[in-house]
């Protein structure tokens, strides 16, 4: 699942795209928006919280022609996205390609503006509000990890929510997005190996200030990458200290990096980890040798972003 710094980038592009622009033609490929036409309306602003994209739009001009049956309220709206496990945006140069046939079934959501056009492809969630309604939305997520704002207030209230179960394993409590929005499985495992903390470390044995301070630089440092790395080294395979990277070396110290799920019950996810550099609570294996589970040691995942192209 594509993590905060993707979201941040997908956000940042789609917004230099379409911001304060016009939409000359739109389509919304979702069950529940199958009749809403946002043509005409100007986008406000697209920013990320968290895992999710908002595209906000400004209300409807009273001084423009309105459509004999209104689609949306004349309000201003939010068009939620979620890029879920493998969902994209897509932006190219107006007219540079054709306008997505309706038998391709992967396109969730198009928005063409003046210049650009932005195509949604296996989008996991789209949602359109009222703005002032963002809240029903997102209002259940904890405080996005990479906002500006986050130093000044968000920081002590993630340590609030990550506090208030002290015997909650650390690695679980990080992927917890009510707990703090925008950290995935490659940046929970990436963070706490920098701090040389075993995922299933209680939160409360854990300096959380520091640990978020860690998460937060990996996270706006990868939003700013073109091919995001945590170790500083962007060749093919060396780009994260042990996410990934099961069966293989770590790249600090050399001991076997192993994998394990991690979470409650039905809700597990995958946590790599050094055992030498990460010393603490592990899950038992009962003494049996054990070979390390989980990615492929061969698979490098490619992370090469989706770009603009022109005419």
């Amino acid at each position: 699942m594509p993590e905060g710094d993707t979201v941040l980038r997908t956000a940042r592009r789609l917004h230099h795209a379409l911001a304060g622009r016009p939409l000359v033609r739109t389509e919304l490929r979702w069950p529940t928006l199958g009749e809403a036409d946002l043509a005409g309306r100007t986008v406000a602003e697209v920013l990320a919280y968290g895992k999710q994209i908002l595209t906000r739009i400004a209300a409807a001009d009273p001084a423009a022609p309105q459509p004999r049956i209104p689609t949306v309220p004349t309000v201003p709206l939010t068009l939620r996205s979620h890029l879920r496990m493998e969902g994209s945006w897509y932006v190219h140069a107006r007219d540079a390609e054709p306008w997505p046939g309706r038998n391709r079934g992967s396109v969730r959501a198009v928005l063409g503006g003046t210049e650009w056009t932005a195509v949604g492809y296996w989008l996991g969630l789209l949602d359109l509000v009222p703005t002032a309604a963002e809240d029903s939305l997102i209002g259940h997520l904890g405080p996005d990890i990479m906002a500006d704002e986050f130093a000044a207030g968000g920081a002590a209230e993630v340590a609030r929510r990550l506090t208030t179960d002290p015997q909650r394993h650390v690695g679980a409590a990080l992927l917890d997005q009510t707990t703090v929005a925008g950290i995935g499985t490659m940046y929970m495992a990436e963070s706490l190996f920098v701090q040389h903390i075993s995922p299933w470390t209680p939160v409360g044995d854990v300096d959380v200030p520091a640990l978020l301070a860690t998460a937060r630089r990996q996270l706006l440092r990868g939003a700013a990458q073109a091919v995001p790395s945590t170790t500083g080294n962007p060749r093919r395979g060396l780009g994260t200290w042990v996410h990934g990277r099961s069966s293989r070396p770590c790249q600090r110290c050399g001991t076997t990096v192993r994998v394990a799920p991690i979470g409650p019950p039905l809700k597990e996810r995958t946590v790599f980890y050094c055992p030498t550099c990460q010393p603490g609570p592990t899950p038992t294996d009962h003494g049996r040798p054990r070979a390390p589970l989980g990615a492929n040691p061969g698979f490098v995942q490619d992370r090469r972003p989706a770009g603009y192209r022109r005419r």
